[in-house]
């Protein structure tokens, strides 16, 4: 054999006895046992081996997504929220509270409230812009919108119920005019013919209806802010609209609620549903023919003895009135006409002779 043949021979013996892993390349070296550490025991247990789940995860992605994973529960949302929620709970409260109890001094705390909590501290108004998330259906998160579903679903609800307690003591924009109402001279008011009034009641309503269908074809979104002036509590505003309401607020200073009455289009929304109200004013047999609430009313929604849902806020003006006995003709005629029979009585002539008077009719109202 040939010196070149014996050294072919030898290294294809070598490369034969080396191990060889599965994709031609060497084999891992044969492992190694640990030596028993110094001075320790030579019987102890082998170490426990590694958990198999983190074996499978070195790197804790599926710690991760069991985080994730996680349900929330009422606690986990509410606790973000809780002091904005309860604070606005407290708020609507006292708004009921001062509508229940017929207050005139309460009804002016709301209001002042209104602009002062809702209005400057949190912008909070409910807004032709919830028109437009029903159009789209799409509402805010419970995670991050527990106080817009409170305070939109106790609008709805009380409007429902009530009227439209939220236009007449709650929305921070009547409420400011309102407050304007109450602290400028009187003298400066221009009291619009019935006739005019009753036609430009309706311009709301268009302006609604305009807006919504407008939204839907365009999806412009921002055409809220020249619809409606809730804006100017976020003091952020063009030079355009910022002109567009100093001229609303002049032409208030001269005809009350001009905006609430004439223009705004929620109230068109929640004069709607008041249209459904199951807890309405009441009216009495003597309404037909007295006129002291309908004078009294300021918002033009009482015509003789009817009650206009669609335009009565709920101010409490006309259920003052007539809940005074020394005003009210409904308390008055009955104690003239005990009067006049004692007077008769006495004076040994024929009693005369009254058309019965019913106490109430139709509690709901007009």
């Amino acid at each position: 054999m040939t010196r070149q043949a014996l050294t072919l021979a030898l290294l294809l013996a070598g490369w034969l006895a080396v191990p060889h892993g599965a994709q031609g390349q060497p084999g891992p070296p044969p492992p190694v046992e640990a030596a028993a550490p110094v001075g320790g025991p030579t019987d102890s247990a082998a170490p426990p081996a590694p958990d198999a789940a983190a074996a499978d995860d070195p790197w804790g992605f599926e710690d991760g997504e069991a985080e994730d994973a996680k349900v929330e529960t009422i606690g986990d949302i509410l606790r973000p929220q809780l002091m904005d929620v309860s604070l606005t709970v407290a708020f609507l409260s006292f708004a009921l509270v001062s509508f229940f109890l017929k207050s005139k001094p309460l009804k002016y705390v709301t209001l002042v409230m209104a602009v002062g909590y809702l209005g400057i501290m949190k912008s909070q108004l409910v807004s032709i812009t919830d028109l437009f998330r029903l159009v789209d259906m799409s509402f805010p998160s419970v995670r991050d919108g527990v106080t817009w579903y409170v305070f939109t679903g106790f609008t709805v609800v009380s409007t429902a119920l009530f009227g439209r307690v939220y236009c007449g003591r709650i929305c921070a924009f009547g409420a400011f005019t309102q407050l304007m109402d109450a602290t400028l001279p009187a003298r400066l008011r221009v009291e619009p013919p019935r006739w005019l009034e009753k036609r430009a009641s309706y311009v709301k309503y268009g302006l609604l209806l305009a807006t919504v269908v407008y939204y839907m074809a365009t999806k412009h979104f921002a055409v809220y802010r020249y619809v409606e002036p809730f804006w100017m509590y976020t003091r952020s505003a063009d030079v355009v609209l910022w002109s567009m309401l100093a001229t609303l607020l002049v032409a208030t200073v001269f005809v009350r609620n001009l905006y609430c009455r004439f223009l705004c289009p929620v109230g068109a929304t929640l004069g709607l549903i008041s249209l459904a109200t199951v807890f309405g004013i009441k009216r009495w047999s003597e309404c037909k023919s007295c006129k002291i609430c309908q004078k009294t009313c300021e918002w033009g929604a009482i015509e003789g003895p009817r009650i206009i849902k669609a335009e009565c806020v709920r101010c409490d003006d006309c259920e003052r009135v007539y809940a005074d006995q020394s005003k009210c003709p409904h308390w008055l005629i009955p104690i003239i006409r005990q009067k006049k029979i004692a007077e008769a009585t006495a004076a040994g002539r024929p009693v005369p002779q009254f058309i019965p008077l019913d106490r109430v009719q139709g509690g709901k109202g007009g």
